[in-house]
């Protein structure tokens, strides 16, 4: 049985919709056999950048940074707290040091510049800056815990 509207259109009308059709189709299937040797083609190796920190390998290699927390004395401050900033993700890491003074971070991005600051009983050391151009797998950072500066106010 034939609908109502197809018996309404013009026979020309539905022909031409008929070929547009199917001439998209073959469109469609040109279009991706042309394009098919695009898609499966081998890719061109490509040279990798040389790393700077690491410029024989080129891959970024894993540091530590060790040290000891002193007071303004040089005795050694067991317990006192060590932060170290990533500063490319901004994350926080801490550690407590231990009975001899001592703080260890093991397993840092050599491509990446870390702070590192020590606090206790109030007193806090000056940061310091680890750079990607250090290239020591160990790098030695002591800290000595300072007096907090006194704000002055002037009116």
């Amino acid at each position: 049985m034939a609908c109502a509207a197809h018996d309404a259109l013009p026979r020309r009308f539905l022909r031409a919709i008929r070929e547009l059709y199917i001439a998209s189709g073959l469109i469609t299937i040109a279009l991706v056999i042309a394009a098919g040797p695009l898609c499966f083609a081998k890719p061109q190796a490509q040279t990798p950048m040389p790393s700077v920190q690491t410029p024989n390998s080129g891959t970024p290699t894993t540091r530590s940074i060790v040290g000891k927390v002193v007071d303004k004395s040089g005795a050694l401050v067991p317990g006192a707290t060590v932060l170290l900033k990533d500063m490319q993700s901004l994350q926080v890491r801490s550690y407590i040091a231990l009975k001899d003074g001592t703080y260890r971070f093991y397993g840092l991005s050599s491509d990446v510049p870390y702070e590192v600051r020590a606090q206790a009983n109030g007193k806090t050391s000056d940061t310091k800056t680890v750079s990607v151009f250090d290239s020591h797998k160990k790098i030695t950072v002591n800290l000595k815990l300072k007096d907090p500066k006194k704000k002055k106010y002037s009116f």
